[in-house]
């Protein structure tokens, strides 16, 4: 387990979990915010994408009340795990992606409390002195959960992610340990 704080915990992705992730990113209601509805997992490609590989990135799931209810990975800023390099070598940036599966869960300040507990995780655990991600401008309740967090808006990368047909927007945001 990586962390516990209140009702949430997060721990490391294990095998049985792929049936999970298998549920949650065939659903278009996730599908619409992280993947692309146009681009549905089965077994097979939640193996390729989430198992046996190693790329200096730590996969999770979040369970809340004792239910697992989504995703999340974690991983430090590098040519390897990152297309964002302008990242002062000095300091230590963490990048992470996240998503409720189960959607009777949004909209209950869970996903802010995950982003805040994560971002304590990183700066005490893990010396974390940045932490960025990369968000499709049009996800606005991402937006809104990040921003509630600490996150700024630091610059926009056009067509960044290719997402349901076509390159979207996205805003770079970033975190620093000083906003603590």
């Amino acid at each position: 387990m990586l962390f516990e704080n209140g009702y949430i915990k997060v721990r490391q992705l294990q095998p049985e979990d792929k049936h999970l992730l298998v549920k949650w990113l065939s659903n278009p209601s996730v599908l619409e915010f992280y993947e692309g509805r146009d681009n549905s997992f089965d077994l097979e490609k939640v193996n390729k994408k989430f198992y046996h590989r190693e790329n200096g990135i730590v996969r999770c799931v979040i369970e809340y009340e004792g239910v697992s209810i989504g995703y999340i990975q974690i991983y430090q800023v590098n040519e390897t795990t990152s297309s964002i390099d302008n990242y002062d070598e000095e300091e230590t940036t963490f990048g992470m992606n996240q998503f409720i599966g189960e959607t009777e869960y949004w909209n209950r300040g869970i996903g802010t409390l995950l982003v805040k507990s994560m971002l304590e995780y990183l700066i005490e655990k893990k010396q974390a002195t940045r932490v960025i991600m990369d968000s499709q401008t049009t996800n606005l309740r991402a937006i809104s959960c990040y921003e509630k967090c600490g996150f700024k808006k630091i610059r926009l990368l056009p067509n960044h992610e290719f997402h349901e047909g076509k390159y979207r927007d996205c805003w770079l945001i970033e975190y620093k340990k000083s906003s603590l």
